[in-house]
């Protein structure tokens, strides 16, 4: 799997089913993305992303058991699976080849 296949809110969500466990299920995975990004993706967003990334073999999903409390409902779980692991180290490795050399000579703007 190419990371250049990846669009940004595909391996933000990736990373964010990475981080988050066993605790990824949809809405947890919108409520770390929004937070790390500073924006509000919708429930339709997320789902539609999780699906690409589970066409490409970079996440599996399984439904859990409902919820212990009444009119729980279940969740469908999501893992990184061998094939996203990979992607994700590719892509950590291409942001660290294509930063090097940049060091400091980046410099705010003016304001």
């Amino acid at each position: 799997m190419s990371t250049s296949a990846l669009g940004s809110l595909e391996l933000v969500i990736l990373l964010a089913v990475a981080r988050l466990g066993d605790e990824a299920y949809g809405l947890a995975i919108r409520a770390d993305v929004s937070a790390r990004t500073g924006h509000d993706y919708s429930v339709g967003a997320v789902y539609t992303t999780l699906q690409r990334l589970e066409d490409k073999g970079l996440v599996r999903s399984r439904t859990s058991a409902p919820l212990p409390v009444r009119g729980g409902r279940a969740r469908r779980e999501f893992t990184v699976s061998a094939d996203g692991r990979r992607a994700l180290r590719e892509a950590q490795r291409l942001s660290a080849s294509a930063w090097a050399g940049i060091g400091s000579t980046i410099r705010p703007e003016p304001a």
